[in-house]
């Protein structure tokens, strides 16, 4: 494999730019649905099942666009994708604050997934690429990647809430948050200009097909030998959304006063950007899938904390090591890529995880919000993400590396 003359110094400053990607498509396009979930259905009298199809709505869109990505990329280039993706993710989120009506809304929901995935699929091959650069330090550069989604939590969480506050007595105030999230969107989408330049411009270290005719259709993926990480992968998509979608409302059902909310979502985001840091070596070593039945494995414990006991420090904890796992799960599908797979074959391995992926978020959050609808609550809801989450744990840590199938 070819290596660049690239310093890691700058490796880590495309990562860190490159990482907007995931603060736009996920941190915000996703997650700051849960800041406004329950001020949206007090106002517009939504049932739990309804607010939960609001992301399966979401994720529905996020599958379309992880299947449509690896044709977009082979026709246009993964650069265009990621910028056309961040440009759409935008005018999807600023187009919410215009509706009440649930169809409308549960378009918009729908079509910032599509574009959120054209960003998200096409930044994690990006992704795969600057980490070859300096294959000793993939990890950390993945990581310091797929942690800029905690960026975007982190606005979200200190913007939501002021913006609501602003927009008290308005009607339908919310709306003002969606405009305000479309505009640190944009301001994500300015920043990604830079590495989606760089990296179009930069000799890849191996020969990937980027457009049609750049290079021989790669051979169909090994799936029976992935099933086991695949599997795992897609409950880890059941499971934790389930956590993402609800946990503010059930810390606004049990009485927690928005400053504490809004420490609680900050300190979320802020372990999101850490955990690259934190799981960079286990990455780099996991050829299998250990890193990720580890990963979801603690995210079960995340999850069930806050169903199980309303104590502020225990939720601060569920809070902290939620976020200081969750996005190193989606970067050990990555890593697994790079370790298993011939170079042709990322975008088709990138896109399967991504897909599957979906699938398990479309799921979750109806299934979450109806269980929530019924006797024990948004508690029982939480206690049923965290089995799944157990679940795909163990069937990821079946996982053997490809080359000793």
């Amino acid at each position: 494999m070819a290596t660049t003359a690239l310093p890691l110094r700058r490796l880590l400053l495309i990562a860190i730019a490159l990482s907007f990607g995931a603060a736009v498509s996920l941190g915000v396009a996703r997650f700051a649905y849960g800041l406004l979930l329950p001020v949206m259905r007090d106002d517009l009298g939504w049932s739990y099942t309804l607010a939960g199809a609001m992301n399966t709505a979401n994720a529905a869109g996020y599958l379309i666009g992880a299947l449509l990505t690896p044709v977009l990329i082979r026709r246009f280039g993964s650069s265009f994708v990621l910028l056309s993706g961040a440009l759409l993710t935008s005018g999807f989120m600023a187009a919410s604050g215009f509706f009440t009506d649930a169809w409308p809304l549960l378009l918009q929901r729908l079509l910032a997934g599509v574009a959120s995935a054209f960003m998200f699929v096409s930044g994690g091959l990006m992704a795969a690429r600057l980490g070859a650069q300096a294959p000793q330090h993939s990890g950390l550069l993945l990581g310091v990647v797929y942690g800029g989604t905690g960026w975007g939590i982190v606005v979200s969480a200190l913007g939501v809430p002021a913006v609501l506050k602003a927009a008290q007595g308005v009607p339908h105030g919310w709306a003002w948050a969606w405009w305000g999230l479309a505009l640190a969107c944009l301001i994500g989408t300015a920043i990604l200009v830079w590495p989606a330049r760089v990296l179009r411009s930069a000799p890849p270290p191996v020969d990937v097909p980027e457009k049609q005719g750049s290079a021989q259709a790669p051979s169909s993926l090994p799936w029976k030998s992935m099933m086991p990480i695949l599997s795992g992968y897609t409950l880890f998509g059941v499971g934790y959304i389930g956590y993402m979608t609800f946990v503010i409302a059930l810390l606004r059902e049990r009485g927690v006063d928005e400053g504490a909310i809004t420490v609680f979502y900050a300190l979320l985001g802020l372990a999101v950007v850490a955990s690259g840091r934190i799981w960079a070596g286990l990455l780099d070593r996991s050829k299998g899938g250990g890193a990720q039945a580890l990963l979801n494995g603690l995210l079960g414990v995340a999850t069930i904390l806050p169903a199980l006991t309303s104590a502020w420090p225990v939720v601060l904890a569920s809070g902290l090591l939620f976020g200081g796992v969750f996005l190193s799960v989606v970067a050990s599908t990555t890593a697994f890529v790079r370790h298993n797979l011939p170079a042709p074959q990322w975008p088709a391995g990138i896109s399967a995880f991504t897909i599957l992926f979906a699938f398990g978020q479309i799921v979750g959050p109806t299934v979450v919000g109806w269980v929530s609808d019924g006797a024990g609550g948004l508690s029982r809801g939480l206690l049923y993400s965290a089995l799944v989450l157990w679940v795909g744990a163990l069937l990821a840590w079946r996982q053997v590396p490809l080359g000793k199938r």
